[in-house]
């Protein structure tokens, strides 16, 4: 069994010392570069944080859907989802969040690290509403650090290569995934109905 790794002494003795552009490549603003890639990406996820641990959610919409308010300032609408409302009672907990945002094409990811609040500010859901309709809150989110991931990750994974795509029909449905929590579960109605009750209910 390998050695654990318990100090950060230990750990910074296995790599080298980060090269200068890791570190200094961090703004605390979003300049016109950055503000491109935000406006460019229709998919980002949120990570948060409580008292029981961490927690990691998607969200995605048509590009330009996340609102650059000021240099400082990003906005999110909260759109339909689940309603377990992992992230948004997390935020009021501990409005420490990161995102971490994908264009597809892009072998660059970029990451935002702020402090979140959410608002329902009647002004700021109008602008943020999508065909006819407001979300219920939005995520207000402040920088702190803002800063590019270079392509390392995504090239490895081939993201992008359609070659590299998997068939889903080769995986557990959402129906098989819910059963196997819960062995009552009807995945076959579930899954017959998805698409459709999904499609219908984006907004």
């Amino acid at each position: 069994m390998s050695e654990r790794i318990d100090s950060i002494e230990k750990l910074q003795a296995l790599y080298q010392s980060p090269a200068p552009t890791s570190l200094g490549k961090e703004c605390d603003s979003i300049n016109p570069f950055y503000r491109r890639l935000i406006e460019s990406s229709p998919f980002f996820a949120i990570a948060s944080a409580s008292e029981n641990g961490l927690d990691v959610s998607p969200r995605g919409d048509p590009a330009g859907f996340v609102h650059i308010l000021d240099q400082h300032t990003l906005a999110i609408p909260d759109r339909r989802g689940n309603n377990r409302l992992d992230t948004l009672r997390n935020i009021i907990n501990n409005p420490s969040v990161a995102l971490l945002f994908l264009i597809p094409g892009l072998e660059m990811t970029l990451r935002y690290n702020g402090r979140a609040h959410l608002s329902t500010e009647a002004t700021l859901l109008n602008k943020l509403s999508m065909g006819g309709k407001a979300p219920t809150c939005a995520i207000v989110v402040e920088l702190d650090t803002l800063f590019f991931q270079c392509a390392r990750a995504l090239k490895r994974a081939k993201l992008w290569d359609q070659g590299s795509y998997i068939d889903p029909k080769t995986l557990p449905s959402a129906g098989q995934l819910a059963k196997s929590a819960m062995p009552n579960f009807d995945a076959e109605d579930y899954d017959q109905h998805l698409e459709e009750r999904q499609n219908g209910s984006l907004y």
